[in-house]
Parts: C-alpha cells; sequence; structure tokens
C-alpha cells in the first residue's frame, strides 16, 4: 500500500531513521552502541538522511507522514502479541514459535526477535525529524501548509512512546532529532522516564492539537488514509488514564464520543442474539469488531513482502496453507471459562406478555455457546478429519476472525467507551460506568440510572446529545454478547450487603467492585486484540496489588502455576529488558 502511494507520487520523501540501543549494564544505566553503519540504514530507500532537505514543500506532508506510518509497520503486529501473548486470555500452542514461547513465558534470557527497542525509536526518531524541520509557518490560502499533518505526527510519536513505555516500563525519552553517533549515546545516557512521566509529557504536548482538523491525502489504492491517523483526543484519554488523571481521561473521551459534527454510537447491529427463545441451538452470528463503522483507526500492512511489512498475526491466530493449519495461540481456560461465567439474558415479546427469559447453562450443542456469546462468534476450532502420521498438516484447524490480513487496529468504538467507562469510575462516578456497561449513556438513560448526586458531581462529563444519543439507539457494552444486559437482574451494580456509614463510603465499596466488571468486559470485547496485558498491569498498578495481574496470568491453562506467578509478583518481571 504504502509502495504504491510511492510509485504513484514518483519520488519518496526521505529521512532519518537513526537507531538507538539503550542498554542496562552493571550497577547503573549504560549506553552499547554499534557502529555506524549499523545504526544508520543509509541503503533504504525510506531512511536516508541529506543534510540539506527541509520540509518546507505542500507534498512534503504526504511523503513524510507515509513514511512514518511505513515505519510504524515494524511494531504493529508486536503491539497486539505483547499484550495478548502474555496476558491470560490465551496460550501458545506446540506449534507456536521459540519467541513466542518465550515471550509468554517471560523467559527473556535469549535473545527475542519480539524484543527489539530499537524499531519503536526509528519512528520516534522520523517524528522527531519532521517536527523539528516541517516549516510551521508556510501557508497557502490562509492556511498553514503543515498544521495538520504536525498535529498527526504528534500524536504518532505519543501513541508510540506509550506502546514503548508499557513494554519497557522507564525509557529514555527522546524529542529530538538524533543525527550523530554522539547524539545517540547523549540521548540514551539521560535518565529513564517511566509510564506517567511520558504520559504527563506527551499530555501537555498533544493538548494543544486536539481539535486539529485531519489531513486528505485522498484514496490510497483502496484505504481511505483517514483511518491511518491517531485519533488525538481518544489518544489524550489513554494518556491520562495511564497518568491517574481521571476526570481528564473522562472529559476527553467524552469530547471525542459526543462530538457535535461526527458523534460515536455503539451500534445495536453488532450484537449477537438467540433468534428463538425455545430452542437455543445456534444464534445470529452479527459481531463484527473489524467492520469499518467499529474501527476508528489502524497501520495499513503490505500485501506482499516485497513492498515491506507484511502482517503475521493471521498465521499466528489462525490456519491457514502458509502455516500449513498450524496456529500458534489459541484461546485460554481462563477466557473460555470468564466466556461461560457470564449469564445470557433477553426480553421475550408476545402478543400476551413480555417476559425476561434467561438462557439455560446446560444441555447446549456446543460449550462456547454458555454465557457471553462473543467468543462463540469470532472463534472456531475444528477437526479437518484423519490425518496421515506423516502428514505435514495439522489435523486441528481454528480460525479467530477478529484479525485483518491487511490492517493492525489502534483503536475501534467499543474499546473506546470501556475506556471511557474505566475512567469516569476512577473519578467517583460508578453509577455512570456502570450505565455504559449496562444500559448505554444518553440523557435519558442518565436521568433514570445515574442519582441527581452524581449527575451533578459528574456534570458535563456524561452530558450526551439527546437528538443523537437516545434510549431506542444507545446500548451498554455488555449487551453486545450477553443479551438485553438492562433487564438482567445478575449484572447490576454492586451494593454494600449493610447500609455503609456515608454515600461516600458507598462509593468507595464499588469502585473497585465496578473496575472488575469493566476489566471482565475489556477480555470479553478486546480479546486477542493486544490489550489484555497492559488492563491488568493498569489496574494492579493504581491499586498497588501485583497479584491483580499475577493471579489470572499464572491460571490461565485452568492449571495454577505456581513458578510463573512468583515471578508476576514481582512488576520488574512484567516488562520487556532494554538490550
Amino acid at each position: 500500500m504504502i509502495q504504491e502511494l510511492k510509485d504513484k507520487i514518483g519520488r519518496a520523501f526521505r529521512f532519518t531513521i537513526y537507531t538507538l540501543l539503550p542498554l542496562v549494564g552493571g550497577g547503573g544505566v549504560g549506553v552499547s552502541l554499534s557502529s555506524c553503519s549499523n545504526m544508520l540504514d543509509t541503503d533504504s530507500e525510506l531512511v536516508e538522511f541529506a543534510e540539506d532537505n527541509t520540509l518546507n514543500h505542500t507534498t512534503d506532508s504526504v511523503y513524510s507522514v507515509l513514511g512514518i506510518v511505513n515505519a510504524m509497520q515494524t511494531i504493529a503486529d508486536r503491539t497486539v502479541l505483547l499484550g495478548e501473548a502474555r496476558g491470560d486470555l490465551a496460550v501458545t500452542t506446540d506449534a507456536a514459535s521459540a519467541d513466542l514461547k518465550r515471550l509468554s513465558a517471560f523467559d527473556f534470557s535469549q535473545q527475542n526477535k519480539y524484543n527489539q527497542v530499537s524499531d519503536y525509536y526509528a519512528v520516534i526518531n522520523n517524528c522527531n525529524y519532521y517536527l523539528a524541520h516541517a516549516d510551521t509557518a508556510l501557508q497557502r490560502r490562509g492556511r498553514k501548509i503543515f498544521e495538520r499533518e504536525y498535529a498527526v505526527v504528534k500524536a504518532y510519536r505519543a501513541w508510540t512512546y506509550l506502546q514503548l513505555v508499557q513494554a519497557y516500563g522507564q525509557v529514555p525519552l527522546v524529542t529530538e532529532p538524533v543525527m550523530t553517533e554522539q547524539e545517540a549515546r547523549d540521548a540514551m545516557s539521560q535518565p529513564r522516564k517511566s509510564i506517567a512521566d511520558v504520559c504527563n509529557y506527551f499530555i501537555t504536548d498533544l493538548t494543544p492539537y486536539a481539535m486539529t482538523l485531519l489531513p486528505d491525502f485522498g484514496a490510497i489504492g483502496s484505504w481511505d488514509p483517514q483511518y491511518f491517523f491517531i485519533p488525538v483526543r481518544v489518544l489524550l484519554g489513554d494518556l491520562c488514564l495511564w497518568a491517574g488523571r481521571y476526570e481528564e481521561a473522562a472529559r476527553w473521551y467524552n469530547s471525542y464520543l459526543n462530538d457535535e459534527k461526527e458523534p460515536v454510537q455503539l451500534r445495536y447491529s453488532s450484537r449477537i442474539t438467540w433468534t428463538d427463545p425455545s430452542e437455543f441451538r445456534y444464534p445470529t452470528n452479527a459481531y463484527l469488531p473489524t467492520s469499518s463503522s467499529e474501527i476508528l483507526s489502524f497501520i495499513p500492512m503490505e500485501g506482499q513482502v516485497f513492498y515491506g511489512t507484511v502482517s503475521e498475526l493471521r498465521n499466528i491466530y489462525a490456519s491457514t496453507s502458509e502455516n500449513n493449519y498450524y496456529f500458534q495461540l489459541t484461546p485460554s481456560a481462563g477466557m473460555r471459562q470468564l466466556s461461560a461465567s457470564q449469564v445470557y439474558c433477553m426480553e421475550h415479546k408476545t402478543d400476551a406478555r413480555t417476559d425476561t427469559i434467561y438462557v439455560p447453562r446446560t444441555g447446549m450443542l456446543d460449550d462456547l455457546l454458555v454465557g457471553d456469546l462473543r467468543l462463540y462468534s469470532y472463534f472456531n476450532q475444528y477437526s479437518s478429519g484423519a490425518q496421515d502420521e506423516y502428514s505435514e498438516y495439522s489435523a486441528i484447524r481454528q480460525s479467530i476472525s477478529k484479525i485483518w490480513v491487511n490492517q493492525v487496529a489502534t483503536y475501534r468504538i467499543t474499546m473506546v467507551y470501556l475506556r471511557y467507562a474505566e475512567a469516569l469510575n476512577r473519578a467517583g462516578l460508578p453509577q455512570s460506568a456502570m450505565a455504559i456497561l449496562k444500559y448505554g449513556l444518553c440523557p435519558e438513560n442518565v436521568t433514570l440510572y445515574v442519582d441527581s448526586l452524581e449527575q451533578q458531581r459528574a456534570g458535563d462529563l456524561i452530558k450526551f446529545d439527546g437528538n443523537v444519543f437516545t434510549k431506542e439507539t444507545t446500548i451498554g457494552v455488555h449487551s453486545l454478547g450477553s443479551g438485553d444486559s438492562q433487564i438482567n437482574d445478575f449484572y447490576a451494580l454492586p451494593q454494600p450487603a449493610t447500609t455503609l456509614a456515608n454515600r461516600q463510603d458507598t462509593v468507595d465499596y464499588q469502585i473497585p467492585l465496578v473496575e472488575d466488571l469493566i476489566v471482565n468486559e475489556m477480555a470479553l470485547e478486546g480479546a486477542f486484540e493486544g490489550y489484555r496485558f497492559y488492563d491488568l498491569m493498569r489496574v494492579a498498578l493504581r491499586r498497588g496489588d501485583n497479584s491483580y495481574l499475577a493471579d489470572p496470568i499464572s491460571r490461565r491453562t485452568g492449571t495454577p502455576d505456581a513458578a510463573l506467578r512468583t515471578k508476576l509478583m514481582d512488576s520488574a518481571n512484567w516488562y520487556l529488558p532494554l538490550p
């Protein structure tokens, strides 16, 4: 795709990727740098640097931004696998690569292809170069030519740093382009910044560009490049969420979802439902997490290795002719148990009456039909029939329909709603957060399900346009897979067994329990998309409780792994080692 654009334009914009290689040594932070020939890839047409190359032509905006997207392709698969292979929702198979197995086991005693920090800094240095050299004063017809692209690159840099610091825990924060070996040494020798430090820096850096319009590059092959751009307000919400600035996070998410020009709703059409309440055989299969109406942004991947980076995710998650039908990751016992533990509830109307039906938990045609139906809708595993003992092909086949061949999603709508719920809950608004899960937020549901004191406390954090967000068009996230959650008595705002001393005590009691429901919903909704390990890590750090992460991951196979739990009780083992 990127190559196609380059061919169309006829010239590739080129600038430096200077590889930064931080190293932990002895009792402190050291730096180990390879030779200049290894650090500067001057043979690549995308990274060649000319000292007099400046960004002062209108077409440079296309060349440079797409060059950064090309660099981001290298880390796209990794953002998914680092979040899933180390989580509790997926386990490796015997066919998994040694690197993937070691990643899953948190074993970095040997070199691992998934631990290549220089790939992140390659993207970052491209962004730094662009931001340092773009002529932001250049105007045409009263508009600053680089204004929109500048905001896009700012977002790329912040998003890449967020992926980097989540993976490595503490990293050098390099915000100026690195052009020489000495500059690289100086950059890598500075004190490393924590996740909160990095997030706070980029909140300040990105805020002025929150409302900047996206550039219009026109169609690129079959792609709409608007999807290539990170939604800045959503990214700001994520940065605030990680930094513990919860009200700000909720405000950014609400601003994006309730945008007056382009409001963003959950869609009833995405639900998977039972069609016949008298015979529970097969449900409708309408759950579409990868639909164009659900995806907000993605990294486009190449269709052929000849043109660049091709995604490996399909061959890791699914049986294909390319991998001889041997998949490498499969849903864990923990994922299956979580899905089955949900209570599916549905409303059934007849001429005579309206009934609330709870779907039975026994006697189903498939174990995946018990509880929440999302796992059933996108996952399938079956036998291909008898296989000769000498066959090179797997007898067990698997499909996970969440993965596109030529794109890796960075944001989608439902996950933004769930992070919005997480932010509201931690901002002291558990009723509002629960409304997102159970009912969907709209003015009418706020009135019905959020009491007046919380409404007053929340203010415009839960404000939505009543002409767009109505009770008829709004849905709770849990209803996407577990039926009509709004009438489900088993899925409700947690209440203390006895009346507590005051309202704040009740709120404090509810917040961690609602957070547990949100984290479970994130798993049911976002499994295999790269979120899980970081969702567990974020809550564990927030609570100061390492067992929140260690316990589910150590039980993912269905059998407790005491050694893995011990390892994960030390948060130092959550992060990839810097080389």
